[in-house]
C-alpha cells in the first residue's frame, strides 16, 4: 500500500472513542443535570397519565385534536428514548466511589426491571392504528409504565425544595386530581356504554341543551366523581348491577382515599411541629411551670414576651443541637459559612489559624436578652466572653440608669476575663455593668471552651495572650510587677517541676537495676534447686537401705553407693 493511500486511511477514519466520550458525559444521580432530566420527564410522564384516558373516554376530545394530540404523542415518545440515553450515561456508586465506566454501567443497567419496564413503555403499539384507526388511545395505555420516573422525581424535589411540607402537601392534591380525573373519565364511559340519559344516575342525555359540550361533559364528570369519592354531597341512586358496582368500588376507593390523607396531612403537621420543637424552646412546659410555682406576674410576662420574640423572630438558641447530626467536618463548613466573620471582628482572635477560628465557632452559643436585663455586672467573675450579633446594649452606672456607652452590632465585651493575664488588676471580674436596651442576641464563647481549644495551639495561646496583655496596657489595668512577680514565680515552679522531674528519672533508673539485680539473684537460685533435685533423684529410700542390711548383700550396696556417686555428679553448676 502507498503513503498516499495511507494517510486517506488515516483521515478517513472513525473518531477515537474518547472524543464520543466527551459528547455524551456520565451524569452523577446526585447532582444537577440529572436532577434537572428527571423534571424533565415529569412532563411526558404526566401527559401520558392524564390525557390517555381522557382520550379514550372522550371521543369528541380525540377527534377534535387529532393532530396536536398525534405531535405531543410522539414527541413524549422521543423524550423517553432519550431518557434511556440517559440511564445508560448516569453512572451509581460502588464501595461510596462514582462509576464511569460506560460498560459497567450499560451492563447493571440492563440487568434491572428498570431497563425492562422502559423498553415495554415504548413498544411500537401505535402500529396497530393501521388495523384500528387513529381514533384508539387506549393503545397507548403501555406509556404508563414509565411512571417509576415521575416518583423519583418528586423524591429528588422534596429532598432539595426549601419547603419539604408545602411540596408534599402539593403532591397529594395532584394525586387526589389524578384518582378524581381517572374516575371521572371512567363514569363518563360507563354512562356511554349504559346509555345517556337513561336513568337519574348516568350523564344526561346530550341532546338536551347544554350537554353536547365537551367542557360541560368532562366538568359533569368530574364534579359527580369529586362528590362520590369525598363522600360530601348527595348523588343520584344507582339503578343497575353496573352503577352499583361503580358505587361500591368508588365507596372503597374514597374510604382508603380518605385514609392516605388523613395520615399523610397528620405527618405533615407532625414534621413541621417537630421542626418548630427544633428550632423553637418548648414555652408550655415553662408557662406551666410559673403557674405551679406561682411566679409574680410581671416575670411571667417578661418569659412569655422572651418566648413570643423568638418566635416571630425565627431567633435560634439550640443551633448546636439542630446540626448535631452531621459529621464533624460538614458542622464546621456550616457553622463557619454562618459565623466565622462575626468571629474574626473580635480583636484578640485576628490573625489567628483559620483552623482555630473554625473550632471556635463550633462553641460559640447563640443567647437572647429581653429590654432591661443585665447580661453581666460589675464585680461578677467573668467566665464568657460575649459578641454582639444584633441589637443594643449599654455600659450603665450602679443605678442602672446613668449610661456611659452603648455598643452596637459587631462590637465585643469580656474577652480579657476568659484569659488568664499574669497581672491584671480586675482579678477576672466584670468591671462594668451590661444592660440590655432591647432585644439583643449575642454569642457567647466560655473560658473552658477556649481553654479547651487552646490546648490543641499553644503558640495561638501565646499570641492571644500577649493581645490581650496589650488592650490591659492601654487600659491601665495590668500591674507590671505583679505580672513579673507571677513571672518569676512560674519559671521557679517550672525549674523545681524540672528538678523533680530529674530526680524521678534517676529513682526510675535505680529501681530497674535493683530489678535487674533481683532477677539475676532469682535465676542462679532457682539453678541451684533444680541442681539438687537432680541429685537427690536417685538416692535410695530409707526403707530400701534396711532391707539391704538385713539381707547383708554388701555388693548391692556397694553397687547402690555407686549408683548414688555418679547421681551426685549432676548437671554442672551454673556458676
Amino acid at each position: 500500500m502507498s503513503q498516499e493511500s495511507k494517510v486517506k486511511t488515516t483521515e478517513s477514519s472513525p473518531p477515537a472513542p474518547s472524543k464520543a466520550r466527551k459528547l455524551l458525559p456520565v451524569l452523577d444521580p446526585s447532582g444537577d443535570y440529572y436532577y434537572w432530566w428527571l423534571n424533565t420527564m415529569v412532563f411526558p410522564v404526566m401527559y401520558n397519565l392524564i390525557i390517555i384516558v381522557c382520550r379514550a373516554c372522550f371521543p369528541d376530545l380525540q377527534h377534535s385534536y387529532l393532530v396536536a394530540w398525534l405531535v405531543m404523542d410522539y414527541t413524549s415518545d422521543l423524550l423517553y428514548l432519550l431518557d434511556i440515553v440517559v440511564r445508560f450515561h448516569t453512572g451509581f456508586l460502588d464501595q461510596g466511589i462514582l462509576v464511569v465506566d460506560k460498560g459497567r454501567i450499560s451492563s447493571r443497567y440492563v440487568r434491572t426491571w428498570s431497563f425492562l419496564l422502559d423498553l415495554a413503555s415504548l413498544m411500537p403499539t401505535d402500529v396497530a392504528y393501521v388495523q384500528l384507526g387513529l381514533h384508539t388511545p387506549m393503545l397507548r395505555l403501555n406509556r404508563f409504565l414509565r411512571v417509576p420516573r415521575l416518583f423519583e422525581a418528586f423524591d429528588r424535589t422534596e429532598t432539595r425544595t426549601a419547603y419539604p411540607n408545602a411540596f408534599r402537601i402539593t403532591k397529594l392534591m395532584l394525586y387526589i386530581f389524578v384518582v378524581i380525573h381517572w374516575n371521572s373519565c371512567l363514569y363518563f364511559a360507563l354512562s356511554r356504554y349504559l346509555g345517556f340519559g337513561h336513568d337519574a344516575w348516568v350523564y344526561p342525555d346530550p341532546a338536551q341543551p347544554g350537554f353536547e359540550r365537551l367542557r360541560r361533559q368532562y366538568l359533569y364528570s368530574f364534579y359527580f366523581s369529586t362528590l362520590i369519592l369525598t363522600t360530601v354531597g348527595d348523588t343520584p341512586l344507582p339503578a343497575r348491577e353496573e352503577e352499583y358496582l361503580f358505587m361500591v368500588g368508588d365507596f372503597l376507593l374514597a374510604v382508603m382515599g380518605f385514609a392516605t390523607i388523613m395520615g399523610s396531612m397528620s405527618s405533615v403537621i407532625y414534621n413541621m411541629n417537630t421542626a418548630d420543637a427544633a428550632f423553637y424552646p418548648d414555652h408550655a412546659l415553662v408557662k406551666k411551670y410559673m403557674k405551679q410555682q406561682h411566679v409574680n406576674r410581671r416575670l411571667e410576662r417578661r418569659v412569655i414576651d422572651w418566648y413570643q420574640h423568638l418566635q416571630i423572630n425565627k431567633k435560634m438558641t439550640n443551633e448546636v443541637a439542630i446540626l448535631q447530626h452531621l459529621p464533624e467536618r460538614l458542622r464546621a463548613e456550616v457553622a463557619v459559612s454562618v459565623h466565622l466573620s462575626t468571629l474574626s471582628r473580635v480583636q484578640i482572635f485576628q490573625n489567628c489559624e483559620a483552623s482555630l477560628l473554625e473550632e471556635l465557632v463550633l462553641k460559640l452559643q447563640p443567647q437572647t436578652y429581653s429590654p432591661g436585663e443585665y447580661v453581666c455586672r460589675k464585680g461578677d467573675i467573668g467566665r464568657e466572653m460575649y459578641i454582639i450579633r444584633e441589637g443594643q446594649l449599654a455600659v450603665v452606672a450602679d443605678d442602672g440608669v446613668t449610661q456611659y456607652a452603648v455598643l452596637g452590632a459587631g462590637l465585643y465585651f469580656g474577652e480579657i476575663s476568659i484569659i488568664n493575664i499574669k497581672g491584671n488588676m480586675s482579678g477576672n471580674r466584670r468591671t462594668a455593668n451590661i444592660k440590655s436596651l432591647g432585644y439583643s442576641d449575642l454569642f457567647c464563647l466560655s473560658k473552658e471552651d477556649l481553654r479547651e481549644v487552646l490546648s490543641e495551639y499553644p503558640q495561638a495561646q501565646v499570641v492571644m495572650e500577649e493581645k490581650g496583655r496589650e488592650i490591659l496596657l492601654k487600659m491601665n489595668k495590668l500591674d507590671v510587677n505583679a505580672e513579673a512577680a507571677e513571672i518569676a514565680l512560674q519559671e521557679a515552679t517550672e525549674s523545681r517541676l524540672r528538678g523533680l522531674d530529674q530526680q524521678l528519672d534517676d529513682l526510675q533508673t535505680k529501681f530497674a537495676r535493683l530489678l535487674a539485680e533481683l532477677e539475676s539473684s532469682a535465676l542462679k537460685i532457682a539453678y541451684r534447686i533444680e541442681r539438687l533435685e537432680w541429685q537427690t533423684r536417685e538416692w535410695p529410700m530409707p526403707e530400701e537401705l534396711a532391707e539391704a542390711d538385713d539381707e547383708g548383700e554388701p555388693g548391692e550396696g556397694t553397687s547402690q553407693g555407686g549408683e548414688g556417686r555418679s547421681a551426685q555428679e549432676g548437671p554442672p553448676d551454673p556458676e
